[in-house]
């Protein structure tokens, strides 16, 4: 298949997420779609397909973490291809931001995943695919389909690799309970939980285990890493409590902050993250990154030519 040529469908990519695009376009045998992102002096910037799109299902590839420059952009690609007459425009969002704003859990707080679940759908988007959403209700914040993608596809045959005989997975809190359940079925193996309480975003007040790690080789599952303060304290502390080993799986590498540094001056063996959001593995050589190029290849395949997504579903 290429995209250039008579095929019923496009690829096109935002600015940060056209590595991972073009590592999508290559499992797809397609080639990536022209588009032009100018910038101004003064910030403002505008889109536009430098190819033919009319009557064509597109696909526009942009995770929409920080900046919100990566949001704008994917907005903007968006309503430039419905007034270029596409026929049908799904966004292939593998990292959804904002999405920890899923819930008004005190006075006066904004719902942001719905402000932007609802903005995309303004821009005039007709599908979604995205991965591990910080929460799952998100999906009903649209009222268009949203394919949820797990990256437990990517994670599992990693971790089985790994042939770690006193295996034992662990979440970093109570919310990521159900995920860290649903590997610890898998892969046949106990499960421990983190509590911890918060003084503020990003700052840790207290943790505990609840479980035993002694002599164990610990993996950490969560859905994301943003200044990595969770991962490193719990990892410090289950190595103080008599873990042989303890890794983190997250599935968005933000990295932010002091990130690396926490990273670097932890207990963890080893980091592993997908290419959902693009990082250097040069800046820290404890992170591991897997590609979802090819599991998001499949789905777009799926999606285009009308067949089930969850077959490709290992848990």
């Amino acid at each position: 298949m290429s995209s250039s040529c008579n095929t019923p469908f496009k690829i096109f990519s935002g600015t940060k997420s056209r590595d991972l695009a073009l590592k999508i376009c290559d499992s797809l045998g397609c080639h990536l779609g022209k588009m032009n992102i100018e910038h101004f002096s003064d910030g403002e910037f505008a889109a536009s397909y430098e190819e033919s799109i009319r009557g064509q299902h597109i696909y526009l590839v942009q995770s929409t973490f920080p900046n919100s420059d990566n949001l704008m952009e994917l907005l903007l690609m968006i309503d430039a291809a419905k007034r270029a007459s596409a026929y049908k425009i799904t966004a292939v969002i593998p990292y959804f931001g904002w999405a920890r704003q899923d819930r008004k859990d005190k006075p006066r707080v904004s719902i942001g995943a719905k402000l932007i679940a609802d903005m995309l759908s303004v821009a005039g988007v007709d599908r979604v695919i995205t991965m591990d959403l910080h929460a799952d209700q998100i999906q009903g914040f649209f009222d268009v389909p949203v394919d949820h993608l797990y990256g437990s596809t990517i994670f599992a045959p990693y971790i089985k690799s790994l042939n770690l005989k006193e295996l034992v997975i662990a979440s970093p809190d109570v919310g990521g309970s159900k995920r860290a359940g649903s590997y610890s079925k898998h892969l046949a193996c106990p499960m421990v939980l983190c509590h911890k309480t918060r003084e503020k975003a990003n700052v840790i007040g207290e943790m505990r285990i609840i479980g035993d790690v002694e002599g164990k080789d610990v993996i950490i599952v969560d859905d994301m890493v943003d200044t990595a303060g969770t991962l490193c304290k719990a990892a410090d502390l289950m190595v103080e409590q008599g873990a042989k080993s303890v890794r983190a799986i997250v599935s968005h590498g933000m990295m932010s902050g002091r990130a690396v540094e926490n990273v670097m001056n932890s207990a963890l063996s080893e980091l592993i993250f997908t290419d959902s959001i693009p990082f250097d593995t040069a800046r820290c050589p404890k992170v591991k990154v897997l590609s979802i190029a090819d599991m998001f290849a499949d789905t777009i395949e799926r999606v285009q030519f009308h067949k089930s997504i969850s077959e490709q579903y290992i848990m």
